[in-house]
């Protein structure tokens, strides 16, 4: 059952995906070589509290921090711990709030240091693919049409798409219907509406398309060691252009300021 949402819904949404975007924004000042992604973790959920939210992965389906940290080949739901960052890493950082009722979702992968130039090229294409998607989602359109735009924009690059992973329905669970998968075709899948809030997040790799678990029964990492990178926007369906709740605007102002 795909629930539309009601303008005010969609404001609270908003709201939730806003201290997401916050949240991002703190990590973004302190992602450097050295640094725990336990210690980013802590920093999270203090941050989130004191806003009033409440970490929105914490003991979803038993998983044990705040945020999802995934480095290099780890392509989503890295569990934070004492690892440091080094330079030429890269680290996705995958958030959830629970605010007001409904839930915030969004990640962006950060580079540690100075990383490789193809490295730098992976993170750029997927960031501008998740905007490709976005470009799509308008009433009258079909979810085939966004994956179609994230795969094509990739896979002309030479990268590939995760098929096993996908976006997703937002709303007062974490996780609704529909699927957003980061790959399709024109014109397939079910019709996109006004109302609709759905994540969109390609996650994409270097390398090969193969993801593997790793025995913590959680991290997905890419079978080749290939690293893997992956944003991530919660929007609301419009009638003309996509409306997006969350933002990438604070974690870029901090980048920015570092450059």
């Amino acid at each position: 059952m795909i629930y539309l949402k009601t303008e005010e819904e969609i404001e609270l949404l908003r709201q939730s995906n806003m201290l997401v975007a916050m949240t991002l924004g703190e990590m973004a000042k302190l992602v450097k070589p050295g640094v725990t992604t336990l210690e980013l973790d802590k920093v999270a959920e203090t941050f989130i509290r004191d806003h009033k939210g409440i970490p929105g992965f914490l003991d979803y389906d038993g998983f044990p921090n705040t945020l999802c940290t995934s480095v290099n080949e780890q392509v989503v739901h890295g569990i934070p711990s004492k690892r440091a960052l080094k330079e030429g890493d890269v680290v996705s950082i995958d958030c959830g709030v629970l605010l007001n009722g409904f839930y915030g979702d969004s990640a962006y992968t950060f580079e540690v240091g100075e990383v490789k130039p193809e490295v730098k090229l992976l993170l750029q294409t997927t960031k501008e693919s998740l905007y490709k998607g976005i470009e799509m989602a308008v009433e009258g359109n079909r979810l085939g049409d966004v994956g179609f735009a994230v795969q094509k924009h990739c896979e002309d690059r030479g990268f590939s798409v995760v098929r096993e992973m996908v976006g997703h329905g937002v709303g007062r669970s974490l996780h609704e219907a529909p699927e957003v998968p980061n790959y399709g075709r024109r014109g397939n899948g079910p019709k996109l509406r006004k109302g609709m809030v759905i994540a969109i997040e390609p996650m994409i790799n270097l390398g090969k398309r193969n993801i593997v678990m790793e025995n913590d029964n959680w991290t997905i990492s890419t079978i080749d060691k290939s690293v893997s990178a992956h944003f991530e926007h919660t929007l609301a369906i419009g009638k003309n252009s996509a409306d997006i709740l969350s933002s990438f605007k604070f974690v870029e102002e901090i980048l920015t300021l570092q450059s």
